[in-house]
């Protein structure tokens, strides 16, 4: 894209707890399994570290999760993704490893607030208590394919950009004042 824009324009809502899109952000698909030679500098070289199973690591700007036992997210500044892919094919020359820019493929949603664990509660089938600070689940978000994770006071969510409008809607529904589990 000349002009990258989230697909929504960076809409928000706020209800008992703030839903907005963030973005755009830059994204890459790396995959590779886990003792790959030289994966771990590889993320270095992006001032990141691998993240361990089912663990989002944040840097500043930039985080890597472990997405499966040979996938990993990287998400960067937007305009980082295109060196960040030529560093990543630098380090990892002759290893098996793909690496992908899925920037423009993926929305990106954060859930804020006092009561945003019961946003996720409504249309995740997962243990929102149970979620650790900097765990990354793999689930859905009602019928769509999702990720998430818990950092500071609220969650990031990760979906693909061609459902990013049922997302906004399915997270602002559920952060509706008044619908609050408890």
């Amino acid at each position: 894209m000349a002009n990258p824009v989230a697909p929504w324009g960076n809409a928000q809502f706020d209800g008992f707890a703030n839903v907005r899109e963030i973005g755009p952000l830059g994204m890459i698909s790396l995959r590779a399994k886990r003792d790959v030679v030289g994966l771990k500098k590889a993320f270095s070289a992006l001032g990141l570290t691998l993240p361990e199973p089912r663990r989002i690591v944040i840097a500043g700007d930039k985080a890597a999760g472990w997405m499966s036992p040979d996938e990993y997210l990287l998400i960067l500044p937007y305009g980082a993704v295109n060196d960040a892919l030529a560093s990543l094919a630098t380090s990892l020359a002759g290893k098996h490893h793909l690496a992908a820019n899925v920037s423009d493929a993926r929305a990106v949603f954060r859930i804020e607030g006092d009561k945003a664990d019961q946003v996720l509660k409504k249309i995740a089938p997962a243990d929102i208590d149970a979620l650790a600070e900097g765990e990354l689940r793999r689930s859905r978000a009602a019928q769509v394919a999702a990720a998430f994770w818990k950092d500071g006071q609220g969650y990031t969510l990760v979906c693909f950009r061609s459902v990013a409008g049922y997302m906004m809607g399915l997270l602002s529904h559920s952060a509706q004042p008044g619908s609050e589990l408890f």
